[in-house]
């Protein structure tokens, strides 16, 4: 459900993955050869190459990414199924041939799913600072991670003369008839993280009864973060009729001009997404996804996430660009649900959400 190139295109970035010849349709089949689990307390495997599966977001600098190759020594490639639900999705139909080594980009959407399925091994980085262990997952080690929340188009809304809205009620409010698009959490990842604010602050048995709300008051639903930013709003690049939109409280950070931003993130509005790498069972270079984990870790990485990923570095006090703390800011009560909660409900959840509201 992740990101078809919907997540964080703010900016144009080369995003080179080496695919190693699989086309997606057949994934599933061609991943490595299925390998027989080391016995336990036996020492890590390694080879000379090291496979690592991301979400079609994942864009490193290729320096770092070769630099990495060359400290290894480990022949890298990087292979991109999808977003981050068919990234889940893939990794748990191929799980007795696993399609990599390593993985980067389970979030906490979809971190139950891959536990619960076994697709990983007994790993966490022992590099994670204590500062950040509030974002750590069974089987897997936080990297980044940031909001997703409503934007808005300011210089719209001033030139309206109407207040730009601040809570998610607001956004029921007839005065902003016809001014939001969203995305479908069935196949995006922002509309599934949206999905869960609501539920969050409106609760299960309420959730679907806003959402209702918001489409009686013309709220539209995208099936992807593109379509919605790039066509539908009218911040930013788009030249759309609607000022409102789904996106990230980075986001008003790349439409800067000057000492100013075109668009605010409602910082009232956020669900918080962490984004995890590790280890996947069946590996044939158990030391070498360590190590990977490990350089996602590493300063240089931590340092080149906001500008590449997108997101806050998991490492608190790596440096961020400059505009980050003015334009870019957190929110400071983001709205939440337990992992447990997602692990127990999503699929239900977003099947309800699908049958009443898609």
């Amino acid at each position: 459900m992740r990101r078809a190139s919907e997540r964080r295109t703010h900016v144009s970035r080369a995003i080179s993955i080496t695919v190693a010849g699989l086309a997606l349709l057949g994934l599933a089949a061609c991943g490595q050869p299925a390998q027989q689990q080391q016995p336990s307390g036996s020492a890590p495997t390694q080879t000379k190459q090291l496979t690592v599966v991301t979400h079609d977001s994942f864009a490193l600098p290729d320096d770092l990414k070769a630099k990495f190759a060359k400290d290894t020594g480990y022949e890298v490639t990087y292979v991109a199924p999808g977003d981050t639900g068919a990234l889940v999705n893939q990794l748990v139909l191929t799980k007795d041939a696993p399609l990599g080594d390593v993985v980067y980009g389970i979030d906490n959407t979809f971190a139950s799913r891959a536990e619960s399925e076994g697709i990983l091994l007994d790993y966490t980085s022992a590099a994670l600072p204590d500062s950040s262990r509030q974002f750590s997952a069974p089987q897997l080690t936080p990297i980044d991670f940031g909001d997703v929340c409503i934007n808005a188009d300011t210089a719209w809304f001033e030139a309206k003369g109407l207040a730009v809205p601040t809570t998610l009620d607001d956004l029921t409010d007839p005065k902003y008839k016809d001014l939001l698009v969203l995305t479908n959490p069935a196949s995006s990842s922002p509309g599934l993280a949206f999905m869960f604010a609501t539920i969050g602050a409106k609760g299960e048995d309420g959730y679907l009864d806003y959402w209702r709300a918001l489409k009686d008051n013309g709220a539209k639903i995208d099936s992807g973060w593109t379509e919605a930013y790039y066509t539908d709003f009218s911040g930013a690049d788009g030249k759309g009729p609607r000022p409102l939109v789904l996106s990230y409280a980075t986001s008003p950070a790349y439409t800067v001009d000057g000492d100013t931003s075109s668009t605010v993130a409602l910082l009232g509005t956020c669900f918080r997404q962490v984004e995890y790498a590790g280890v996947l069972k069946g590996t044939t270079n158990e030391v070498g996804a360590r190590e990977f984990v490990e350089f996602m870790l590493s300063p240089e990485v931590q340092a080149a996430i906001p500008e590449n990923l997108f997101m806050y570095p998991v490492v608190h006090d790596t440096p961020l660009p400059a505009d980050w703390a003015k334009f870019a800011p957190l929110a400071t009560q983001p709205i939440e649900l337990t992992a447990e909660q997602i692990g127990e409900h999503r699929d239900q959840w977003i099947r309800d959400w699908t049958e009443a509201i898609g």
